[in-house]
């Protein structure tokens, strides 16, 4: 029995003091989150369902720095996409001024302001494929001739390529980084989850739901059946869902949608 929760009237003016989360990003993009919960008194416990890594064959890169003048626009599936490609293209030569660069969500919007691109194509609202593909700037009659590059990583759904073919678009990919299942202690989960200590598990990756079976196995996944999941996306939560998760509440994108829910449900 958890003895540390806090009290109804503190619980009520600040949801997260007390509460302990399970933040499950990649390293690379889990401080920004974690540094939020813990200012709103919670605890936030790292436990990274995916890792990221540069590709490890550059060729496609490598075959495409001198070839960006042919392309009408640059699609960046990610945050990870943006910087691995990034790093690679401009280490070599500049970004062509004519070429427009395309993003999805809001994060990986701003990596691309912040890297100095102006007026990125990103949907305003929604964050995922089909937000990207209902945007006029990807309609058959915009994309119908045009050359598009998408940066990426190895694998992931395939929908933007195929529509904008079927639009009349001239796509190619270039894989920059790679995602992989990081080797940890499944302890660092199910100790404190056998202490009854874990208030949620926040997962953001449908490939992380399916990692987080494979890290604790299948009796260390029933073990947090009963642990309450905030997933930000609808694909996530029925990932989670066909997991055995008993509570999975979806949230909106980022962390600031994270937070909001994290919020409602704890207060």
């Amino acid at each position: 029995m958890r003895i540390d929760k806090p009290s109804a009237s503190r619980e009520k003016s600040a949801p997260l003091v007390g509460r302990t989360l399970v933040v499950t990003r990649p390293l690379e993009q889990a401080d920004s989150l974690c540094r939020r919960i813990e200012a709103a008194g919670g605890k936030a416990i790292r436990f990274p369902v995916l890792a990221i890594a540069p590709a490890p064959d550059p060729a496609q890169l490598e075959a495409i720095v001198p070839r960006l003048d042919e392309f009408d626009l640059a699609f960046f599936v990610s945050p990870n996409a943006i910087h691995h490609a990034l790093e690679f293209v401009l280490a070599r030569r500049a970004w062509p001024a004519g070429l427009r660069v395309a993003t999805v969500g809001k994060g990986s919007e701003r990596v691309l302001l912040q890297r100095g691109f102006r007026d990125p194509v990103v949907p305003q609202d929604g964050f995922d494929s089909e937000s990207v593909l209902a945007l006029p700037e990807f309609s058959a009659e915009a994309v119908r001739g045009r050359r598009v590059v998408i940066f990426r990583g190895d694998g992931g759904r395939d929908l933007i390529r195929d529509t904008l073919r079927e639009r009349g678009a001239h796509v190619e990919y270039v894989t920059c980084y790679r995602r992989y299942c990081p080797p940890l202690d499944p302890g660092l989960l199910l100790q404190p989850a056998a202490r009854g200590e874990l208030d949620a598990l926040l997962l953001t990756s449908s490939e992380g739901v399916r990692n987080l079976g494979g890290m604790l196995g299948a009796a260390g996944l029933r073990a947090l059946h009963g642990v309450p999941v905030f997933a930000s996306h609808a694909r996530i939560a029925a990932e989670a869902r066909e997991a055995g998760f008993a509570v999975v509440i979806e949230t909106p994108a980022g962390d600031d949608g994270l937070l909001q829910a994290l919020t409602r449900h704890f207060g």
